[in-house]
């Protein structure tokens, strides 16, 4: 946890903090539906749609580690691991399931 000193050098900005988390979600929630597009397209079924999922999703925190942060996140998130690599993964899970079957269904009728 971060003590009083520290806060005092580097504070945290309230209005930052929630802007980067709306952007990380807007990205997450953007690209879950680019995969249920992807993988209705190819026909994925089953685990491997889901698979497809987990790894693009993780592909997309590193890329926007790589971009987005700079490579530094603890600069730009108040929790690095929780809000770069596991928030709003599962928020954009229904994204993903909708558009993943609605183009499932567009392709094999």
């Amino acid at each position: 946890m971060l003590d009083e000193r520290e806060l005092a050098v580097n504070p945290i900005v309230q209005a930052s903090v929630q802007h980067n988390a709306q952007t990380i979600s807007n990205i997450r929630n953007l690209t879950a539906s680019l995969f249920g597009v992807a993988a209705g397209t190819l026909g994925l079924e089953s685990y491997p749609g889901f698979i497809f999922y987990l790894v693009g999703t993780l592909v997309v925190s590193a890329l926007i580690l790589a971009f987005r942060a700079e490579g530094k996140p603890s600069a730009y998130f108040h929790r690095p691991v929780g809000d770069l690599w596991g928030g709003d993964v599962f928020s954009g899970l229904s994204s993903f399931v909708l558009t993943w079957t609605l183009f499932y269904g567009l392709v094999r009728a």
